[in-house]
């Protein structure tokens, strides 16, 4: 086939290629950093409420109980929480790292127990603290 006095091209030239290939580049590098970024916010958003769940599940379980939960399957056995949820970065139930004190918290409360829950892991967040001090 004859175009203009020209054969007609079949396909596309490696310069146009090198230029498809370029844009993607800037694309994925624009799109990556934001992409991980949101991600990482959106577990540290699961970690806040996780633990703050885990938090009033304790201070129910001490006030109603009169005594701390020795574990964190306390919680779930006496129905407290349905399961344990999962840490969002060690993606595991039985990471979590439980506080116990001396401490009453209760004042009817006999013997001490978990006062306090942490994430397991050893990572640390956006603002610089490990996730295990929060």
């Amino acid at each position: 086939m004859l175009r203009g006095g020209r054969r007609a091209q079949n396909g596309f030239t490696l310069v146009e290629l090198m230029i498809v290939m370029l844009v993607i580049a800037v694309l994925l590098a624009l799109a990556v950093p934001r992409y991980t970024a949101s991600v990482r916010a959106a577990k540290e958003s699961v970690l806040k409420e996780d633990l703050h769940v885990l938090r009033g599940a304790i201070d129910a379980y001490t006030v109603d109980k009169q005594k701390a939960p020795t574990s964190l399957d306390d919680l779930v056995s006496a129905g407290y929480l349905k399961a344990l949820p999962e840490d969002p970065f060690t993606h595991r139930t039985d990471s979590w790292q439980a506080v116990q004190t001396d401490t009453l918290r209760a004042i009817d409360q006999t013997d001490p127990g978990i006062d306090d829950v942490h994430s397991g892991s050893t990572e640390s967040g956006s603002d610089g603290q490990p996730y295990s001090s929060w």
